[in-house]
């Protein structure tokens, strides 16, 4: 069998490529996207802790009645017992105080006019009895300069 080569080829036409519509896809990476958002912030907002200041507490004391929250302020008065582990503190926010009672080992950033935050329940009496005490720090960071401030700083952290 041999090809014939001289006469031309009859061209069949081609079939048309189907174009696909992208609607598909992007709906498809859309509701991805969504759902990774709900994910994601959903999760957050879970693991978000606000915390009430004493006036808050104060305008609100019907709606916190009974509910474990935390209570977020500066320390004043405080006396602490190393033998029972027993601490005894106000926190206040200048527009309205309240008495703490916290049992447990107390960080050695605790001292008075510092910011804390306790987590509890307030009683009967109107004191709160906490159960978690977090201390924060300054975010105030200076580099000592001279033997002096090394010597300050240090007694400062006592």
């Amino acid at each position: 069998m041999s090809l014939n080569t001289s006469q031309p080829a009859t061209l069949l036409p081609q079939p048309r490529r189907r174009r696909r519509s992208p609607l598909p896809a992007l709906l498809g990476g859309g509701l991805l996207l969504v759902l990774l958002g709900i994910i994601v912030f959903g999760n957050l907002s879970k693991s978000l802790e606000y915390f009430v200041t004493p006036t808050e507490y104060k305008a609100g004391a019907a709606q916190y009645s009974g509910r474990l929250i935390r209570l977020g302020g500066l320390v004043k008065s405080a006396h602490y017992d190393r033998k029972t582990l027993k601490l005894g503190f106000t926190v206040t926010d200048y527009g309205a105080s309240y008495p703490v009672n916290y049992v447990g080992a107390v960080s050695d950033l605790f001292k008075e006019n510092q910011g804390v935050v306790v987590r509890g329940v307030f009683d009967k009496a109107g004191v709160f009895q906490a159960t978690e005490l977090l201390v924060k720090h300054s975010e105030e960071y200076r580099v000592p300069t001279s033997q002096a401030d090394i010597k300050s700083m240090l007694k400062d952290t006592k």
